[in-house]
């Protein structure tokens, strides 16, 4: 090879180094750049409202939680926070789109603890999931109320003895409503029917909110539901309170006796917690968990709480995390349990 062709080589070499080194800074700087760019959008969240999903009609305990929730929450964000009732499949209407949503913390979710129970439900019906668990973030838990046995007040049943010796004697006959198949007022009423060796008619509705309205209207003689939903009819006499699914008595319903008492071993508890898609950035999420802890302390939601029958139960996002990988755990065994249903 010449001396020329040597110094033509030398250069041609210098020239491919120096592009490659080019293309890597370029390359460094766009990844860096979007870095920066992801950590400014979330430094900088929220921008714009943000919508919470409740997935059921209003008038229900996700309702009742999730309105003063969102609005506590708006307050800390400084951006609404917009309640979005998207009711259908039990919850499962609603929980879907949010599982679907993007995750960039503007959609979140307030689901009951029907939101463990659902993606099971669907497998033993064989139907393709409405969506998975694994979907979907726990945030934070908010409340965690035993549900309570209610009945009209002008129902012949005043004590839980005689509303079971009924059901006894006549298989079939009582009708309980419930917010859907597999929701937070149906498997409690399914462990009460398998404990008792009893049979009722399951009346399922759109949501709790119809379902109470179907109680009070007199369209079903019974049904299970948190605290929150039924205190106000119970107060006003309109509503009897018979039992409860909880440990010991209830500071809201005191002389309410609980089903250990009454010898029947049953346990259930209606949840309410904030979720987000999964993916979403950990530093939104940060900021979510804050504005729902400040929710705690914040006095407007404390009075709403109080009025509505109900108290936070708070959970922060590792032990939720926990909390609903167990409780997905048991209620899937709950959900074998009581199989296929129409």
């Amino acid at each position: 090879m010449t001396h020329t062709n040597k110094n033509a080589s030398r250069t041609a070499l210098g020239h491919k180094r120096q592009t490659l080194k080019t293309l890597c800074l370029a390359t460094a700087a766009l990844v860096g750049g979007l870095g920066v760019t992801g950590l400014a959008q979330a430094q900088a969240y929220p921008t714009k409202p943000i919508t919470m999903v409740v997935p059921f009609p209003p008038g229900g305990v996700a309702d009742t939680v999730g309105r003063p929730v969102a609005e506590a929450m708006g307050r800390a964000l400084g951006q609404p926070v917009v309640v979005e009732n998207r009711a259908g499949a039990g919850g499962g209407v609603g929980m879907s789109a949010v599982a679907k949503a993007a995750p960039d913390g503007y959609t979140v979710l307030l689901a009951l603890s029907s939101v463990v129970v659902l993606p099971e439900a669907d497998k033993i019906l064989k139907r393709t999931p409405l969506f998975e668990l694994n979907q979907l973030k726990p945030v934070a838990r908010l409340t965690a109320d035993p549900t309570v046995l209610v009945v009209r007040a002008d129902s012949p049943w005043k004590t839980y003895a005689e509303f079971m010796e009924h059901a006894r004697k006549n298989p079939g006959r009582i009708t309980f409503g419930s917010s859907g198949n597999y929701g937070t007022m149906h498997v409690p009423m399914e462990q009460l029917k398998a404990a008792t060796r009893t049979s009722m008619l399951h009346v399922p509705y759109t949501g709790a909110g119809p379902a109470i309205l179907g109680l009070l209207g007199g369209q079903v003689d019974a049904l299970a539901s948190g605290p929150a939903s039924v205190a106000q009819h119970i107060r006003t006499g309109a509503m009897r309170a018979l039992a409860h699914w909880g440990d010991s008595r209830l500071t809201l319903l005191p002389d309410v006796p609980s089903f250990k008492e009454l010898g029947v071993d049953i346990n259930y508890s209606q949840w309410a917690g904030i979720f987000v898609p999964a993916g979403t950035p950990d530093a939104v999420v940060a900021k979510l968990r804050e504005a729902v802890k400040a929710s705690t302390q914040d006095a407007r939601t404390l009075q709403a709480f109080q009025a509505a029958g109900t108290a936070f139960l708070y959970q922060d996002m590792p032990e939720f995390e926990l909390f609903v990988k167990k409780d997905a755990a048991d209620m899937a065994a709950v959900v074998q349990r009581i199989g296929r249903v129409n």
